[in-house]
């Protein structure tokens, strides 16, 4: 006799986020900018359909991190040339800018986390609004 295996179960929707996971989530997206535009990327597409906040601000997060990954490219790119046209003396100022890039990227996303972690939305000083 040959058993016959039961249909699979149909997936279940994901459950709406609570307002305390919300919060949470949000503000790990504001805080993951200190490594880059990844953490935002990943919660906003894990999280954006569970919680309201949590879409709101991992959008806004994830628009300001591709904002500095853009500045930090065109910086490397100006860096490289004035190097080359200065036969590398640009080198002993050049570095100074990707980290003040990065300096100011950690310090808005610290700001942002603790807002959003006490749920208040954060809105960046400069970004450029890519995802609606």
């Amino acid at each position: 006799m040959t058993e016959s295996t039961p249909p699979p179960a149909a997936p279940q929707p994901a459950q709406p986020l609570s307002e305390t996971e919300d919060r949470q989530w949000a503000s790990f997206a504001h805080l993951g900018g200190i490594l880059g535009f990844l953490p935002a990327l990943i919660i906003w597409l894990v999280f954006k359909d569970r919680g309201s906040f949590t879409n709101q601000e991992a959008k806004e997060a994830l628009n300001f991190q591709i904002t500095v990954a853009i500045a930090q490219v065109v910086i490397f790119i100006l860096n490289a040339i004035l190097g080359a046209v200065t036969l590398g003396l640009w080198a002993l100022i050049g570095w100074i800018f990707p980290l003040a890039v990065w300096v100011f990227a950690v310090i808005f996303s610290i700001m942002g986390f603790t807002k959003a972690k006490d749920g208040t939305a954060y809105r960046y000083a400069v970004s450029i609004r890519l995802i609606k």
